[in-house]
């Protein structure tokens, strides 16, 4: 039995993941602000022994004693990061400083959960490890972008100066239950509109891409990068390679609720990627020929239920 600290653990990723660290036998610490997070995420795992709750916001220093740090504590999506994004940046670097800080002193091996966004709007495609990016550093999504960025710097620094045991993985889209339904995400926009009977509103003409993984090919990833030598230490893009077009993914969720949503389009927020697939080829090759197992219309529908249930309780 480990004993594992999980940052941003009530999240939509960070809830999936403390299941399965229980699952496999941790003692598991599940830190978070509920900025994003939300009790209801972990409230089915309340009554595990082995599971404990703290609400801490890591921008202040935390001390306990543990195996292995997830560091997930940071908004993700355009709506959360954007509405405090000095906040955010201090949650991306401050937040990094307190959890390196902490493996440091404990000796325990910490894992980062970077982004796909440090690839900013990519001009190479699709996006390897190797590519450093195209970031606006002062546009709107800078807070997310830079934060995670300096972030990455940060652990990579740590593990040279300090010898500290370092996992980086670079996050693509992910969906899945449990998603917040005002996130501003498109899958979730697109399902609650759908489901409400809403216009489904594309941001642009449609023609943008996106690469959609469910919840549960992530955690498989990221655990697996947690197990990997300790010589090996990303990053990793962790991301479904397979392309969808906005206007697809609207199409699909569409026919699986069987909706009378029609589609309606507004002008392309300011940085906004057209763009964004990985090359996953280091993941397969270092993570036990990891890959996406999940298919979208096969993710599409627990997530269109889980926002079913979640409408239903809410009228």
């Amino acid at each position: 039995m480990k004993r594992i600290l999980v940052t941003g653990g009530a999240g939509f990723v960070g809830s999936h993941l403390c299941e399965r660290l229980l699952n496999e036998g941790n003692e598991v610490i599940c830190l978070d602000n509920y900025f994003t997070g939300s009790k209801q995420n972990i409230e089915h795992l309340m009554d595990h022994h082995y599971f404990e709750l703290v609400r801490h916001d890591i921008t202040n220093p935390f001390m306990a004693e543990v195996d292995e740090i997830y560091n997930f504590a940071c908004p993700a999506s355009p709506v959360h990061y954007q509405y405090n994004p000095i906040k955010t940046t201090k949650t991306s670097v401050m937040g990094a400083i307190n959890m390196l800080g902490l493996a440091k002193r404990v000796k325990a091996k910490i894992l980062q959960a970077s982004t796909s966004e440090v690839y900013g709007d990519p001009t190479v495609h699709p996006q390897p490890e190797s590519y450093w990016g195209n970031v606006n550093p002062i546009g709107l999504r800078s807070c997310y972008d830079e934060g995670k960025r300096c972030a990455e710097t940060l652990f990579m620094d740590y593990h040279k100066e300090n010898k500290v045991k370092i996992k980086i993985i670079r996050i693509f889209n992910t969906y899945g239950p449990r998603m917040h339904p005002q996130d501003g995400r498109v899958v979730s926009n697109f399902i609650v509109q759908a489901l409400k009977g809403d216009d489904i509103t594309i941001f642009g003409d449609g023609t943008q891409t996106r690469s959609f993984q469910y919840v549960d090919d992530l955690i498989e990833g990221t655990v697996r990068m947690m197990q990997t030598r300790d010589n090996f230490i990303g990053p990793v893009n962790i991301g479904n390679p397979k392309e969808f077009t906005m206007l697809q993914l609207a199409n699909e969720v569409i026919d699986l609720i069987g909706s009378k949503s029609k589609i309606t389009y507004l002008p392309l927020p300011e940085d906004d990627p057209m763009q964004r697939q990985p090359d996953i080829s280091l993941a397969k090759k270092e993570l036990g020929d990891w890959e996406p197992k999940v298919n979208l219309r096969e993710g599409l529908k627990s997530t269109i239920n889980f926002f079913d249930e979640l409408l239903s309780r809410e009228n």
